[in-house]
């Protein structure tokens, strides 16, 4: 990799971490039982098909907000939170199949945050991005790229609204199925942005998926222990 694209590089790695600060900060004030391990950007992935091609970072984080909070002064404290560091905020209403969610979009220096919140669910999601930008040059017509393309985010086993009946979206890996340690891949960068320098994932020693649903990314209501029905406040307690 060129200087160039090293120092691009670089300064995608340096925007991942400064974004997952700030979610940081919101998710530990505005969700209760946090665990933010779950909460990584991994590779870049490609942001558009423009030539040469540019990559972003992104990653999602759903926790609940305490019983005490409303989906409004969830939204209003996010808000005030942002602001204060000098991010421009919106807040809009989007319905999701039926589900109003109020949504907070804030943006500065090219990176977005959005934080939803219903009424409907005790759920608050977290998503971060930051901005796309070219890791390395065009290359010349008839020569091919050495660096190999960036991992691709697959589709989650579980979606929200695909749960099976009786069943809940787990608490570990969010319905993806995945482990949330290394993404499902098995491995986990040594040196942020070296995606060649790897060793295997100690969270699920290279077994790729999320170990407390085994890859299933939902659990079965009866077969909760006590302990893990609080991370469902909305589930009744036996």
């Amino acid at each position: 990799m060129d200087g160039t694209s090293s120092a691009a590089s670089e300064e995608l790695v340096r925007l991942g971490r400064s974004l997952r600060e700030q979610m940081v900060v919101l998710i530990a004030d505005l969700t209760v039982r946090v665990h933010l391990r779950r909460l990584t950007f991994g590779e870049p992935k490609v942001a558009d098909g423009s030539d040469p091609s540019r990559y972003h970072c992104s990653a999602m984080y759903q926790g609940n907000r305490s019983a005490s909070a409303t989906a409004a002064s969830t939204a209003s404290r996010a808000v005030s939170l942002l602001r204060a560091v000098g991010w421009e905020v919106t807040v809009s209403q989007e319905d999701d199949d039926g589900r109003l969610w109020t949504v907070v979009l804030a943006r500065r220096d090219g990176s977005t945050i959005r934080v939803l919140t219903s009424d409907d669910t005790p759920a608050v999601v977290f998503r971060g991005q930051t901005p796309a930008l070219v890791l390395r040059p065009p290359q010349p017509v008839g020569q091919s790229a050495t660096a190999p393309e960036p991992v691709q985010e697959p589709e989650p086993e579980r979606a929200p609204e695909a749960l099976t009946p009786g069943y809940v979206l787990c608490y570990e890996c969010d319905g993806a199925g995945r482990c949330p340690g290394c993404g499902g891949r098995g491995w986990v960068l040594r040196t942020p942005g070296l995606s060649e320098s790897r060793s295997r994932c100690g969270e699920c020693a290279a077994r790729k998926f999320c170990l407390i649903c085994r890859g299933a990314g939902q659990l079965a209501i009866f077969n909760l222990s006590t302990y893990q029905r609080g991370y469902y406040p909305g589930l009744e307690q036996d």
